[in-house]
């Protein structure tokens, strides 16, 4: 399966998921709920997988469904690519 975009983060920590992407969060350990903003959220709060870069509000990210790696915006599209 091919790395899931998400447009942009709400946050450096955490962004708010519907429940068609519960499957993924849950298979990746990545799944967070039970808080007052919402439902469902996919935690990314330790960056790329690959070299470091955190998540930031308002920017591009990936998620990697096979591995459960979170990926920046460069190394998410070339993974998507391969």
């Amino acid at each position: 399966m091919r790395p899931i975009r998400f447009e942009e983060a709400d946050s450096a920590e955490r962004t708010q998921i519907g429940e068609g992407l519960t499957r993924p969060a849950v298979a990746a350990g990545r799944l967070e709920t039970g808080r007052e903003e919402g439902k469902y959220f996919l935690r990314h709060d330790d960056g790329c997988a690959v070299c470091g870069e955190e998540v930031s509000a308002g920017k591009p990210f990936y998620l990697d469904p096979e591995t459960g790696e979170i990926l920046c915006e460069t190394h998410g599209s070339a993974r998507r690519e391969e």
